[in-house]
């Protein structure tokens, strides 16, 4: 008993620390305003010391100093931390994209003597936008899955500001390929079709939907081959299991999509659908709009006018896939393999990729490797710099 009011003194103490994680960390979002309550809390003086002795002097640190286990424990076990010294063989080549998710970064490994992507994100924007279990899905997705036509994770971790997430480096996507060519050949919209049929299987299989499948998610490797990347809309979607998020990219959002759900993995054949129309007309199916809202109105309305120029089986698979019934869309393998647009078709991903896509290798644009880099070790700590060094010393690879 005797022991019990020093006991009652240090939790009183120790009682505005703890009231302010609480406080922090019970709202996602509110990082910076939660730091700063802490900071706040910290400058009162503890209540009912026994001891006379003044208060310690308290300096506020920045919040890019301030060490918050919990800042790094939100984020395992998908992002593990890494100590800086194990970043030290990466050097950066220049700026793939930059966009509201984070920044893309081209990057060589020197001890691999490979190159890569990374994808960048800062901690801070994952909260505050409560995204936090969409971000450590997309990598327990990306762990899973083992797919030769699907881009795959090289490595993912966490720095004290950034979450970090590699794979292999591929120099096109389709959207830019398309942008600048307009309509493609109806054999290499065939063999599009096919590749990223047997992709939409066997994410299904796996229970996995992907909700974005669009030409700026679909990469090409050094022989025209496609790679089904960013999985930042994904989840884990069982069979039978509906969905009711709307999110994706508005002009391939199916309509159930657009109108809140429910929905499930139909949903990306008709984004398929709305990607091979666009493939081969050089055009989207159905004009984009500002909102959802006004998005559903025009797809509702749409009447699956398919142009007269395209052959009646690539008619018939366009109509099947851009169907408004999610229940009346192709969606199982077996019926893209009987399909007369497929006739001829092998299914077989080592057969599909046995030819290189001389269409896409001669219209690919090839642009020569920069001999400058910078090291990766700061660029934790200081975003910013890395990207103008970027830009300035490889201004060909943007």
């Amino acid at each position: 008993m005797s022991q019990l009011p020093c006991f009652s003194a240090g939790w009183q103490q120790w009682g505005p620390w703890i009231r302010g994680w609480e406080s922090l960390w019970s709202g996602v979002g509110t990082i910076r305003s939660g730091l700063e309550e802490v900071w706040e809390l910290q400058g009162h003086q503890c209540l009912h010391q026994e001891s006379l002795q003044p208060a310690p002097v308290l300096i506020e640190k920045p919040l890019s100093e301030w060490p918050v286990p919990r800042f790094i424990n939100l984020f395992l076990p998908e992002f593990p931390l890494r100590p800086i010294r194990g970043q030290q063989q990466l050097k950066i080549l220049g700026l793939v994209a930059k966009g509201s998710f984070g920044t893309v970064l081209k990057v060589t490994d020197c001890a691999q003597k490979a190159v890569f992507a990374v994808k960048v994100v800062p901690k801070v924007k994952v909260l505050q936008r409560d995204t936090l279990r969409q971000c450590k899905e997309e990598v327990s997705i990306q762990r899973q899955i083992s797919h030769p036509f699907v881009h795959s994770l090289g490595d993912s971790w966490q720095g004290k500001r950034h979450l970090f997430i590699m794979c292999s480096y591929c120099s096109t996507d389709l959207y830019s390929l398309w942008s600048a060519v307009s309509c493609f050949p109806e054999a290499s919209v065939r063999l599009f079709a096919a590749e990223l049929v047997l992709v939409l299987c066997y994410l299904h299989d796996l229970g996995i939907i992907h909700r974005d499948v669009k030409m700026e998610n679909i990469l090409l490797d050094e022989r025209g081959h496609l790679k089904l990347t960013d999985f930042g809309m994904s989840r884990h979607l069982s069979q039978g299991a509906r969905a009711y998020t709307i999110c994706g990219t508005l002009q391939y959002m199916a309509p159930e999509v657009l109108s809140g759900g429910p929905y499930n993995h139909a949903a990306d054949w008709w984004s398929l659908g709305v990607l091979l129309f666009s493939l081969a007309t050089g055009k989207f199916p159905v004009v984009a709009e500002r909102d959802h809202i006004a998005m559903l109105a025009n797809v509702t309305h749409y009447d699956s006018a398919i142009p007269a120029s395209l052959n009646q089986e690539l008619s018939l698979l366009l109509q099947e896939l851009l169907c408004q019934n999610p229940l009346h869309r192709l969606r199982y393998l077996h019926h893209f393999q009987v399909h007369p647009f497929f006739r001829g078709v092998t299914f077989d991903p080592e057969l599909l990729q046995k030819h290189p896509v001389n269409f896409v290798m001669e219209t690919q644009d090839t642009q020569p490797c920069s001999s400058e880099s910078m090291a990766f070790k700061d660029f934790d700590g200081d975003l910013e710099s890395c990207l103008v060094h970027s830009i300035s010393a490889s201004p060909s690879l943007l």
